[in-house]
């Protein structure tokens, strides 16, 4: 995700021919389609963060299974699901979407959306990851007492009261361990959270790995940041370690070559050109274009 100027709308079809062109018939993957998002009035940060995740392919596969069961309520899923379903089926290879059941369904549910203003893309992701989530325990747990209401055995006692996991928790989430040592006594604590992403400083000319690895420096707790010992019965002296808004754009590696999705503009760009939104130089403001939310994919 970068900030990026918004483009014209006027251009979409002229946009849509050039795309395909650019990438050539016999290049253009099978069963793709590349399709820009209609901005509702600032309604990119959403676009950006639906693009990304429909190129996320366990996620875009899970929902468009989802799709596929059985009628259900409409909720946020379901409208989710209804877009990607919608950009999976259209007969051309390019083109625009309006995703406008989405944003009335985002703006229903939640009313930091139900607005015209620039809202953090890193906020919705969260907000849609933990909405679908819920979505999918919750209809877990009315599986469940459904099967007991039908078998006669709603007494029983529940096996597990903790909400199953589910392919949004397999996809995304990940545990981070974080220890403290007291300098006093030198015990060691450690605790583990749960996380869906974490929060690194991403600088120019640099790796995942360095990032990370800057991300889980130790860090000393002193002054009034003590750390509270059992051990010692008193604060003291520790050691921790462990892990804006604008324009949104997403961009994306799809079947070996790179596209650029701004809303309903869909371009495609050259592997070098990923530089120019990966980190930012100390004497390069902040409303400069740069990477804000990147996608990786883990490798057993």
């Amino acid at each position: 995700m970068t900030v990026r100027n918004i483009a014209s709308i006027c251009n979409m079809g002229t946009n849509a021919s050039a795309l395909e062109k650019d990438i050539g018939p016999e290049q253009f993957p099978i069963n793709e389609h590349y399709f820009g998002l209609v901005n509702f009035g600032n309604t990119c940060y959403c676009n950006s963060v639906l693009q990304a995740l429909y190129f996320c392919r366990p996620f875009r596969e899970n929902v468009l299974a989802y799709k596929a069961q059985q009628k259900k309520k409409e909720n946020l899923l379901t409208c989710l699901a209804d877009l990607f379903h919608s950009i999976a089926t259209q007969k051309k290879k390019v083109g625009v979407i309006p995703p406008k059941k989405f944003i009335s369904r985002l703006r229903k549910e939640n009313d930091l959306f139900d607005n015209y203003m620039q809202q953090d893309a890193h906020e919705f992701l969260n907000y849609l990851l933990n909405t679908i989530a819920d979505i999918l325990q919750e209809e877990k747990k009315q599986e469940k007492q459904n099967g007991k209401l039908k078998n006669g055995n709603m007494n029983e006692p529940s096996e597990n009261n903790k909400p199953e996991l589910t392919w949004v928790h397999e996809i995304f989430q990940g545990t981070l361990t974080n220890e403290t040592r007291c300098l006093n006594c030198e015990t060691v604590s450690s605790k583990d959270e749960d996380f869906l992403d974490l929060s690194v400083d991403v600088e120019q000319n640099t790796s995942i790995t360095h990032c990370l690895r800057d991300f889980s420096n130790t860090e000393t707790l002193c002054s009034e940041q003590k750390y509270y010992c059992e051990t010692c019965c008193s604060k003291q002296e520790a050691q921790k370690s462990g892990p804006n808004r604008g324009h949104y754009i997403t961009i994306v590696k799809s079947h070996g070559f790179w596209l650029l999705f701004d809303d309903d503009i869909v371009e495609k760009i050259d592997a070098q050109a990923i530089e120019e939104f990966y980190g930012l130089t100390s004497d390069i403001s902040k409303n400069s274009e740069s990477g804000y939310i990147l996608f990786y994919q883990s490798r057993e």
